[in-house]
């Protein structure tokens, strides 16, 4: 009975106005994809569920490099971004949904470094092991990382990749001891490329991520039919159901 009241009061606040939101999607499997049959991916499918029960629209534009994609959100022509995770520089220019999943950071490394790098349990312990670290160029990874940057950098220990293709890559040819990302992602990139990676213990970061709209191209209102829309299709069972499909939280 709560639910079919949640959503009758839903639907009538989505008569309220237009909601249209546009995103410029990364190919980042598993989260973003394209393939022979259109936009995929679990983080795609998470987003499609929550803006059709929210009665909006979705407008897929053309795939755009991360910092071209981050500067025409900053500049009012895209809508909404996911997997995104609320920073004070951030809400100076967005506002952030209920979370929708959760992200896990993880370090990896290959299988002939392990004994080397198992006990880390910090990114101080990679510079004292005289190792080093790939990290992606963008993004927000927590603020054990964002502390140990200065350190990183002062002591040669830290250089960056594009994409996790690259970051794969690159760790396979040597170019460092350790990598840093989304766990699930790195997983897939390496299985992709037939790449070997073993996860270390240390974790540096682990939280909910969230929608990202624009400030100045959406409204409040349309947060709350966002944020109606994720607690209705959780209590439903269908934003589990998806993320269960794909193997996370």
């Amino acid at each position: 009975m709560r639910l079919l009241l949640a959503a009758l009061l839903f639907q009538f606040a989505c008569l309220a106005g237009a909601c249209h939101l546009r995103i410029a999607p990364e190919e980042w499997p598993p989260y973003f994809y394209n393939n022979q049959s259109g936009v995929g991916g679990v983080d795609y499918e998470l987003l499609r569920a929550i803006v059709d029960q929210a009665g909006c629209t979705l407008q897929v534009e053309k795939e755009l490099p991360p910092a071209r994609r981050n500067a025409l959100f900053q500049q009012g022509k895209l809508d909404v971004q996911t997997a995104a995770s609320p920073t004070d520089e951030r809400r100076g220019f967005a506002r952030f949904s209920l979370p929708y999943r959760q992200e896990t950071v993880g370090l990896f490394t290959v299988p002939e470094k392990l004994d080397k790098l198992r006990t880390v349990g910090s990114f101080n312990d990679i510079a004292a092991r005289h190792a080093s670290l790939l990290a992606p160029r963008l993004g927000y990874y927590g603020e054990e990382y964002e502390r140990a940057v200065p350190m990183l950098n002062a002591a040669g220990r830290r250089s960056t990749f594009g994409t996790f293709e690259q970051g794969i890559k690159m760790l396979e040819a040597g170019r460092a001891d350790v990598i840093m990302g989304d766990a699930l992602a790195l997983r897939h990139t390496a299985r992709l490329h037939k790449v070997k990676i073993v996860a270390l213990a240390y974790v540096p970061y682990r939280a909910p991520v969230h929608l990202m709209l624009n400030a100045a191209s959406t409204t409040q209102a349309q947060l709350a039919r966002i944020n109606q829309a994720i607690t209705l299709l959780e209590q439903n069972g269908a934003l589990p159901a998806i993320r269960a499909r794909h193997g996370i939280n």
